[in-house]
């Protein structure tokens, strides 16, 4: 009879750890698959920069003027396999949010912590108003904590010699060229990183020949990107130099900006995160992880980068919060029982907030309710906005769900409404990529025109061959106006949804004739990298 084998992990707590990781993180996809499903029953729908990020898949490329090519993929992949079902589309950036939990659970094992240490930072993930609302729709900036902590992860096992170095920096190269592909932020945090050991003993984890051969990996596989830049002259360098110029973003003071970090991952879980940081900067086997977060936060600072650029460190910080919180309180029973949830007090607290700030984080009060809840509890405040746009009665991430199947509808009926001969020669000019993303998602091919657009990488996309003889152009330009570019211009529509963004509802639907310059050989002067 043959003798069976039994293998056994090296060490029995990373099979606890795992378990409890992966509750969390199904306690965190079921949030987020369950409000994607409620959203349409109570009157939201697709945000604005999803109908961008699904049309971007369909044109797949290595870049973009405004982001990277991971989220055109996840856009594609989704679309592909859930056609247009809202939860379907964001089913990937869940699905990111709940690694983000299970690295969390498992960054604090590494460093150290039992399950209490585990559970309190798992919850403070869970619980973040920022990964809410983040991991609540298409984007790519639910999977930047993915990357960023797979990276500290292996680090951190192979300080600890749990991992060889050839697999601990296989897996940091290719999650830093994936993270690089999805977002520049990464560059700032593998900077951070690179700064942070260098600084501490454990520089020598960097003078490696595995160190040399996980760098070349990282930078092997963002190398596409970079010659997709070069080749399109650097769009997203002249993207990012025109908002500066423009102010498009709002740039917060020393004050604000670390004031904001409170709002953004749960006021009270302020008292895990920052003994988090304080733990490990007093650490001297941790202290690089310490010297990270403070170089992130200093760069994204420095930088003006929006409050909520900070926020995929937090999970090490979090980690390590709870193993000081373990420490602290080693006598309590719940944490020598090994209690996931050792602390109740301010496990409550935690969630508590989490649940009375949850409507600021994802749509799952219809309009109506939600106005009367933030009139009663006064969490809204227009102040908070990121972008420099002024927002009506809605925040922006909230308004920028409205009013795009009401400007389908308009386009279609004065298309339809042109004689056969017109509607052969017709397309439509769309002011900004919301516009002109939502008209090419929400619409079937022959219901409306061609939509071309010169805001960011619709631009690349070219005038499709339009003339400017028959144009539907979405601006917020008056009559004299209009007229200085086509022959003859009247007013067909008007975009009024009483809860979408302002500027939005300034906007007319022109129909106009015989553009005095040909559309497609004066295209360059409809670029608009904004």
């Amino acid at each position: 009879m043959a003798a069976s084998v039994i293998v056994r992990p090296a060490d029995p707590t990373l099979l606890q750890a795992i378990r409890l990781a992966t509750i969390f993180a199904l306690i965190k996809l079921a949030i987020h698959v369950g409000t994607n499903l409620l959203e349409p029953a109570i009157g939201y729908g697709y945000f604005r920069d999803e109908f961008y990020y699904l049309i971007c898949g369909r044109h797949l490329a290595w870049g973009y003027v405004d982001h990277g090519p991971v989220v055109a993929v996840q856009a594609r992949l989704a679309e592909l396999l859930f056609g247009h079902s809202l939860a379907g589309i964001r089913m990937f950036s869940a699905l990111a949010g709940a690694a983000r939990v299970f690295l969390t659970g498992l960054l604090a094992w590494a460093l150290g912590g039992r399950r209490p240490a585990q559970g309190l930072a798992m919850l403070c993930v869970l619980c973040a108003p920022q990964y809410l609302g983040l991991d609540s729709f298409l984007s790519m900036n639910s999977f930047e904590s993915m990357f960023w902590m797979t990276c500290l992860l292996a680090l951190i096992l192979l300080q600890r010699n749990l991992w060889p170095p050839q697999r601990a920096w296989i897996v940091l190269g290719v999650s830093a060229g994936l993270g690089l592909l999805n977002k520049p932020s990464m560059m700032f945090f593998l900077i951070a990183v690179g700064l942070a050991l260098l600084c501490t003993p454990q520089r020598k984890l960097l003078f490696t020949r595995h160190a040399a051969m996980g760098i070349a990996l990282l930078l092997l596989i963002a190398s596409p990107n970079v010659i997709w830049q070069a080749v399109h002259h650097w769009p997203t360098l002249e993207f990012l130099e025109n908002g500066r110029k423009g102010g498009k973003n709002i740039s917060l003071g020393f004050l604000a900006f670390f004031l904001a970090q409170f709002k953004n991952v749960n006021p009270v879980a302020a008292f895990v995160w920052i003994p988090g940081v304080v733990f490990l900067l007093r650490r001297a086997q941790w202290r690089w992880l310490g010297l990270t977060w403070v170089f992130t936060y200093a760069m994204m600072f420095v930088l003006h980068a929006k409050d909520y650029y900070l926020v995929p460190v937090y999970p090490i910080a979090f980690a390590a919060g709870g193993l000081a919180w373990e420490a602290r309180f080693a006598t309590r029973k719940a944490v020598h029982w090994d209690y996931p949830i050792a602390f109740p007090i301010l496990s409550g607290l935690i969630a508590l907030i989490a649940i009375i700030s949850l409507p600021m984080a994802i749509p799952v009060l219809p309009v109506e309710s939600w106005l009367r809840y933030m009139k009663a509890t006064h969490l809204y405040d227009s102040s908070t906005n990121t972008e420099t746009d002024s927002s009506g009665m809605l925040p922006q991430f909230y308004a920028d769900r409205f009013g795009w199947d009401e400007l389908s509808a308009k386009i279609r009926a004065a298309y339809q409404s042109l004689p056969p001969e017109d509607q052969r020669k017709a397309v439509v000019t769309a002011g900004n990529y919301g516009e002109a993303s939502s008209l090419l998602f929400l619409n079937k091919p022959g219901e409306i025109p061609p939509v071309v657009s010169g805001h960011n990488t619709h631009f690349l996309w070219g005038p499709q061959g339009a003339t400017g003889e028959v144009v539907f152009s979405i601006n917020a330009a008056k009559l004299p106006a209009m007229l200085e570019y086509y022959q003859s211009c009247t007013v067909v529509g008007h975009l009024d949804h009483p809860y979408a963004m302002p500027f939005e509802n300034r906007r007319n639907i022109y129909l106009c004739r015989n553009r005095k310059k040909n559309l497609t050989e004066d295209w360059a002067s409809f670029k608009l990298y904004y």
